[in-house]
């Protein structure tokens, strides 16, 4: 099955009903297994990623991740091209909520990207994270300039109990005038998570409200632990 027909198969009007509740929605099997250990292995190919962050260096957290140089691997542009058509959706729905324009988030991949370089970002942003015992991502936001798509995806190439141990996914929120919310996940290998990186509406008594959200890793207690993230706006 192409990677379109997978994406197309998901119930993508429950997946925004999701994203609307919770900000986070699952994909199961998004990536098949032989798909996974073809991106984990390219990791070690220096060729293919255009930087390499050392995460304790900077105070991220402690692991290292590597941003995909152009062109990207196949897959992760098939990927990010079929993820974004359905996300772009809610994405102007949230931004019209928000009080936004919508228009800053056309229905293709290709003409969003347009917008990032005309505006100085064109840096490609997926990558592939690497953690091992001990490595853990604080928590964040992926905002990388001035535009910027309100989702990302992220898919676990690694088998939890047999190549890692720990690692949980945690998400963060922060409502007005109440304490943070966190919500941990497990993946399965090849599942994918859809997440907002940085903010989303809330419907309250006088319409919706902001809420920021941000994302990180727990500690990995076990083994080594590779993921994909396809973020879609590029970076300056």
């Amino acid at each position: 099955m192409s990677v379109t027909a997978r994406v197309r198969r998901y119930d993508w009007p429950a997946i925004a009903a999701a994203l609307d509740a919770q900000g986070w929605a699952c994909l199961p099997r998004l990536v098949t297994a032989r798909e996974c250990v073809s991106l984990r292995r390219l990791y070690a190919r220096d060729g293919r990623f255009r930087s390499t962050v050392d995460m304790a260096r900077h105070g991220f957290g402690r692991g290292e991740y590597r941003y995909f140089a152009h062109p990207l691997p196949s897959l992760v542009t098939a990927l990010r091209n079929a993820l974004y058509q359905p996300l772009a959706a809610t994405a102007r729905d949230w931004a019209h909520r928000l009080g936004r324009d919508p228009e800053q988030f056309p229905s293709t991949l290709r003409t969003f990207l347009a917008r990032c370089h005309g505006a100085g970002q064109r840096r490609p942003t997926p990558l592939l994270l690497r953690y091992v015992a001990g490595d853990w991502n604080a928590l964040h936001q992926d905002l990388y300039g001035a535009v910027a798509f309100p989702f990302q995806v992220l898919t676990v190439l690694s088998e939890r109990g047999t190549d890692y141990e720990g690692g949980e996914v945690v998400l963060v929120e922060q409502r007005p005038r109440a304490q943070s919310r966190a919500t941990a996940f497990t993946l399965a290998r090849g599942d994918g998570l859809i997440f907002t990186n940085r903010e989303r509406p809330v419907r309250g008594a006088r319409g919706d409200y902001r809420v920021a959200m941000r994302h990180g890793v727990s500690v990995l207690t076990r083994g080594e632990r590779t993921t994909l993230g396809i973020i879609f706006h590029d970076a300056q």
